[in-house]
């Protein structure tokens, strides 16, 4: 029996041609596969980065926001500290005359801010500035004694204002270093 060099190998069975990947064909996928799993990890970790920016700027907004409530709804004061020194903040309840001193019995939240929020200036509606050091906001019955803002900033050096009005028990959120409203003089009101 003679057997065709075209249609068979050496034990007489037909060949099929077989397809296969190249190298360069492997190389490209493999590319391909590490920019789309790049990218993903990219866009994870940017919105990683805004959630926590965003949920610390929603803790401090809350507690704000509780603070006020609470005091609206009873006769209990509460005092909300800002530490532009150590990146922190605590409400606690007043139950002293004693304002100078925070009792442990009193904090109600103590949280201290990442880097990736930072405080950096707190104005008082009189005026008044701090960049570093505390600065309080007291709530009581009629609303905030001062009203001010809290200047946050990102990792992008992006400025937030968390702004307190003392007419309103509104805790307010602006992009940027929003300018504050400040009350008018009694001597000026009667002109």
């Amino acid at each position: 029996m003679e057997i065709s060099s075209n249609t068979a190998n050496n034990n007489g069975i037909r060949c099929k041609s077989k397809k296969a990947f190249t190298l360069t064909e492997m190389l490209v996928v493999i590319i391909i596969l590490s920019l789309l799993l790049l990218l993903a990890q990219v866009n994870v970790f940017t919105m990683l980065r805004k959630n926590s920016f965003k949920s610390q700027v929603q803790l401090l907004i809350s507690t704000l926001q509780s603070a006020i409530n609470a005091a609206s709804q009873s006769e209990k004061r509460y005092e909300f500290i800002v530490d532009l020194t150590e990146q922190s903040f605590l409400l606690r309840e007043i139950t002293t005359s004693d304002l100078s001193e925070v009792l442990e019995e009193e904090i109600i939240i103590n949280q201290n801010l990442s880097d990736k929020c930072r405080v950096v200036s707190v104005e008082f509606d009189d005026g008044d500035y701090t960049f570093d050091g505390k600065a309080k906001f007291r709530a009581g019955h009629a609303g905030w004694a001062y009203g001010g803002k809290i200047v946050l900033q990102d990792e992008l050096d992006q400025k937030y204002s968390i702004v307190l009005n003392r007419m309103d028990r509104i805790v307010v959120f602006r992009k940027g270093d929003y300018p504050l409203l400040k009350p008018v003089p009694k001597d000026d009101l009667s002109t």
